[in-house]
């Protein structure tokens, strides 16, 4: 259980807020696995996560949880902030958006979170009515009011949709929303001029890759979409939906949840981070899982931060590989089955 979950139920522990009663409805953007409600806490969470991993394993859990917030006039309303600002500033403004006239709004961080900067803001946009420090992190509440809701509208109004290269619609929140990755895109440039067949995407995001496959296959029967962001992989549809050609998308867990289909080619850009901390085997197992969805013969195409350890699995994974280029900290890699 993460601190910053402890501390957004830290006032209810501790009586400053009254323990919501029996049928009270409440929100909860942002929810992560492993929480625990303080006992009688009679509330019944709608909970929000976007993030396939967290999802799968709050569902698991026998909790109701949703890619997308839902209903409305809530009388409680919790965020749990993360690490990126304008997303947490947006789940804030949802919050607000989705109370009952009234309903009371919680906030809670880590102070690696920035969750000190993030109630210097809402401190000149609502009216707080108390904070506290705990576990390493802070929790705020206000209400919703007319001011509150203006504060719903500035906190949008910052936070707009992107698009990027003038054709990629993003948001905050995503993986590079605000550009084109430097390992995407050199990726890209090392992509053969032969691409055909049904090729997948693996880690989509909001599909860039994508439709650079789409772009330059001539052959191209088919093309899957693979991404664990269900917001990116929203994005991605909208940003591919003039493709051209047969294209599926996959709100998927690749590390838990199998592949049906076999590939002539896999692309990818792996993440190496879950939540905080770096973790080389995310890649190692996507790697893995590349070479699962491949067919005899099948081409998979990735790009890595140069330093990580992924040549000995590729070795071990594929009948062939070699480094197509290593330039600017990453490192291009293909490999056939």
């Amino acid at each position: 259980m993460r601190d910053a979950l402890k501390t957004l139920f830290y006032p209810f522990e501790s009586e400053a807020l009254p323990l919501p009663a029996m049928g009270t409805r409440a929100l909860f953007l942002g929810a992560e696995p492993g929480f625990r409600s303080p006992e009688g806490f009679g509330a019944e969470l709608a909970l929000v996560q976007g993030f396939r991993p967290h999802f799968l394993a709050l569902r698991s859990s026998g909790l109701q949880v949703a890619p997308r917030a839902e209903g409305e006039a809530y009388e409680l309303a919790l965020v749990l902030a993360g690490r990126h600002r304008g997303q947490n500033e947006l789940y804030v403004a949802e919050a607000i958006e989705r109370a009952g006239e009234g309903g009371l709004v919680v906030v809670a961080g880590s102070k690696d979170d920035g969750i000190a900067s993030l109630r210097k803001r809402l401190a000149g946009l609502v009216e707080i009515e108390d904070h506290l420090p705990k576990y390493h992190g802070s929790v705020l509440w206000f209400r919703r009011d007319k001011r509150s809701l203006a504060a719903a509208a500035t906190l949008r109004a910052d936070n707009p949709d992107m698009l990027v290269d003038g054709r990629f619609h993003t948001a905050p929140g995503m993986f590079s929303f605000d550009r084109i990755d430097t390992g995407s895109r050199l990726l890209a440039e090392h992509l053969p001029a032969d691409i055909k067949g049904v090729v997948a995407d693996f880690c989509a995001g909001w599909g860039y890759l994508a439709a650079v496959v789409a772009e330059r296959a001539t052959e191209l029967k088919a093309l899957e979409l693979f991404e664990a962001d269900y917001d990116a992989l929203e994005a991605a549809r909208a940003n591919l939906g003039m493709a051209g050609v047969d294209t599926r998308f996959h709100w998927q867990d690749l590390l838990r949840e199998p592949v049906e289909r076999r590939y002539d080619m896999v692309v990818m850009n792996p993440p190496f981070h879950q939540d905080r901390g770096a973790d080389p085997e995310i890649g190692q197992r996507m790697i893995r899982a590349a070479s699962a969805a491949l067919k005899p013969g099948g081409r998979l195409y990735m790009v890595a931060n140069r330093h990580l350890p992924y040549e000995p699995v590729l070795a071990a994974a594929f009948a062939s590989h070699h480094e197509l280029a290593v330039e600017n900290g990453f490192r291009v890699w293909t490999a056939r089955r």
